[in-house]
């Protein structure tokens, strides 16, 4: 087996299964090495964002989630499910990212309704991300898989940097407009 052209890191929330597994599927298509981590509970969530639960090799992080106002949504549970001090939010918003959040060197996609947006992306980028790219209004699904699919085959089958494969991304319809690409100043 040949080295991976990007080693990439798929979560994925509640009822983003279907998307998902196209995504992973066309990922590997295009060479890429894809770990996914399904995240069933806050928790879950905290260990990707703490980075204790990611591979040692993660050029890109992608979040599959549902999203609502600049805030990713996460699954309720019983009261009784819930462990000791875990988050028993409906969303995690921009707050709760800059608190887990310990992602260095890593470009984030944040795949979701209104995940794009500036203090969600500052939440990342503080952490110590490259980029951070999502839609900052409510996309349609069909349109956020064929985005990333786009970007994805620009940078790893055109070797586009990730500014020009995101123009060419985002202009693919009115959908993929939302698009917003943010850069770590040192990036």
């Amino acid at each position: 087996m040949s080295r991976p052209e990007l080693f990439i890191t798929l979560v994925v929330g509640e009822n983003c299964d279907m998307s998902a597994l196209a995504l992973r599927s066309i990922l590997e298509c295009f060479g890429a090495k894809v770990s996914v981590h399904w995240v069933g509970r806050p928790n879950d969530f905290i260990d990707v964002l703490s980075g204790e639960y990611l591979d040692k090799q993660c050029d890109y992080l992608i979040f599959d989630f549902h999203g609502d106002e600049g805030r990713f949504w996460m699954t309720e549970l019983a009261d009784d499910i819930y462990e000791t001090n875990e988050p028993k939010d409906k969303y995690f918003d921009y707050q709760q990212v800059k608190k887990y959040t310990k992602l260095k060197n890593i470009h984030i996609i944040g795949n979701g309704c209104t995940l794009g947006h500036k203090n969600l992306a500052d939440a990342f980028l503080n952490s110590g991300c490259k980029s951070y790219i999502g839609p900052n209004d409510y996309i349609d699904g069909n349109a956020a898989l064929m985005f990333i699919t786009r970007l994805m085959y620009e940078v790893i089958n055109n070797k586009k940097s990730l500014e020009g494969a995101f123009q060419i991304a985002k202009s693919i319809d009115q959908e993929t407009e939302m698009y917003q690409l943010y850069l770590a100043k040192s990036f």
